[in-house]
């Protein structure tokens, strides 16, 4: 009888949330009517992720109201800019053929999204020209700043033909905290003093609320990642300095810097003038892509343990944030998946689905709590059903526990670099005997939440063989290279503590963790790709060539 209620309670919630959202698809969005958006985040240069978050259909029944087109799929390198001067790109050339072709491209994926009724967004990398165009104006020196005369006129007549080309698009995601080329041979990419308030990042906006926002009542999500995100002074400079209008929206990382557990909680939400839309990384690129379970949807809501620690006045989580600053809310950004270079590539998106859907929903039911909303998914996505529900909770927050005291610890006694994308460098610890010790004592604590973590995968009934296998494989998949992660840092304090005889000892634990870890494919056929040894691309002080150093 417990479970026919809990599943008719379950119906009826589903009912009332479709019937919502079948309203509020496609209306002007604001605080009862946020942004709820989602990208996909290719790894640049490489072939793009086969996911079925690609489809507006799949990412519109989850809960979401609009689409962000990856970098490389932006009209900025699709436009013909014939209405500026048709010998920038002439018919015929290899670059007009290319751009003509990635044209044809990008109508065809936001006729998908026009579909299905989904907000099409494009994130593009600004200033970005041809590479004809900036050779024919003589502009090399001077295209990157917003300031130049020449530079501005040809932003406005940028920004003009890519909404006169592409009609469909209702809005554009601009960053400057970097410039991505791997994908657009044909197009350059500069900004010039990109962290400057005044110089560079008001003016930009300004020249873009103007063009996008007034002139044409689209939207502009600007994002402050890599300019002004991490300095409450430069982010309130721009603040005031840029007029808040209805189709303005500033896009913040939940947490300072880059998606690392250990950052801080953003310290400019909720600040300023400005509607803000909060970004998400569900499959995070520094702690395995969606590989083992990594529950930060709790943590990201509510607040994750080691923010618990902030000054009481600052806002630690993006409910207080929701709870406080109402009108500044303007929805939420996941990227399902991606960020980062390489592997491991997920094969079942299991764990990139609970952290999307559960941000997804929850965006825009902030009056929910967070657990009501894991638990619709615990029964509705996975259709568990009473005890298995409250182990499914409880190792996913085991998942967050366990993720952060293994790859850094809840005081922050690691460089969080010092592990990524597919690979793992020399541990980067911070000095002094209690940092020692109390990160060494979370590197252990974390290995038995793991053990945990897998007991409880084990013991759960899974609604099919399918999903039991990832869910065990999973978990065994983060237990093990975890164990790895451990080895390299008691390594690492024997070594600098000159203590010979535990080098030793850690060097056998870690060549045992290794050959357990690659043993894992062969048991569990749905696992992600693993990490390599030799993995070296961003990680400067590779770990595998140190412990051989050490042999």
């Amino acid at each position: 009888m417990k479970a026919l209620n809990l599943s008719k309670h379950s119906i009826f919630t589903f009912l009332v949330l479709v019937s919502v959202l079948s309203v509020n698809v496609g209306a002007q969005n604001n605080k009862d009517n946020p942004l709820i958006l989602d990208m996909v985040h290719h790894n640049p240069g490489e072939t793009p992720y086969d996911s079925k978050y690609n489809d507006p259909a799949v990412i519109k029944e989850m809960g979401y109201n609009g689409k962000v087109y990856f970098l490389f799929e932006s009209p900025a390198l699709a436009i013909n800019w014939e209405s500026v001067d048709k010998d920038i790109l002439p018919k015929g050339t290899e670059d007009r053929k290319w751009v003509d072709a990635k044209a044809a491209q990008i109508k065809k994926m936001h006729a998908a999204c026009k579909a299905e009724d989904m907000a099409i967004y494009a994130m593009s990398d600004l200033v970005l020209f041809p590479k004809r165009l900036i050779a024919k104006y003589g502009i090399e020196k001077t295209f990157g700043n917003p300031n130049d005369p020449l530079t501005e006129k040809l932003i406005r007549a940028q920004i003009n033909e890519m909404f006169d080309q592409f009609p469909d698009l209702d809005g554009l995601v601009v960053r400057i905290g970097e410039t991505y080329l791997h994908d657009a041979p044909y197009h350059l990419g500069a900004i010039e003093d990109k962290k400057n308030p005044e110089k560079t990042i008001s003016p930009l906006i300004n020249i873009l609320r103007e063009e996008i926002c007034v002139k044409r009542d689209k939207q502009l999500i600007f994002r402050t990642w890599g300019a002004f995100d991490t300095k409450l002074d430069d982010y309130m400079e721009v603040s005031n300095a840029v007029e808040p209008h209805k189709n303005l929206i500033i896009s913040i990382k939940h947490c300072e810097g880059d998606f690392h557990r250990s950052n801080s909680f953003s310290k400019v939400i909720g600040q300023g003038r400005h509607r803000q839309i909060i970004e998400v990384q569900s499959a995070r690129e520094y702690e395995g892509k969606g590989a083992y379970p990594n529950y930060i949807a709790n943590g990201v809501i509510d607040g994750f343990e080691e923010h618990a620690r902030m000054p009481e006045e600052r806002i630690n989580s993006i409910q207080e944030f929701v709870d406080t600053k109402p009108e500044l809310y303007a929805g939420v950004w996941t990227w399902s998946r991606g960020g980062g270079w390489d592997g491991p590539y997920v094969k079942d998106e299991m764990w990139c689905d609970l952290n999307s859907w559960v941000m997804a929903q929850w965006g825009q039911n902030t009056d929910k709590t967070e657990e009501f909303i894991f638990n619709r998914y615990a029964t509705e996505r996975l259709h568990l059903e009473d005890e298995d529900v409250a182990k499914f909770r409880k190792l996913c927050l085991l998942s967050a526990e366990a993720v952060v005291r293994g790859r850094n610890s809840t005081y922050r006694d690691m460089n969080p670099w010092w592990t990524r994308d597919q690979g793992i460098a020399w541990p980067m610890v911070v000095k002094g005997d209690l940092e020692q010790k109390r990160n060494l004592a979370q590197k252990d604590e974390s290995i038995v939440k793991w053990k945990e973590i897998v007991k409880l995968a084990k013991s759960i009934d899974w609604p099919n063989e399918e999903t039991k296998n990832h869910a065990i494989g999973s978990s065994e998949y983060g237990l093990k290279l975890y164990k790895i992660y451990r080895a390299l840092v008691y390594m690492k304090y024997a070594d600098d503590n000159g203590n010979t005889k535990d080098v030793k000892k850690w060097i056998k634990a870690y060549d045992k963790a290794w050959r357990n870890y690659n043993k894992l494919a062969k048991a569990y056929s749905t696992i992600a790709t693993l990490y390599t040894e030799d993995y070296k691309r961003h990680i400067a002080n590779n770990a595998g060539a140190k412990v051989d150093k050490l042999r």
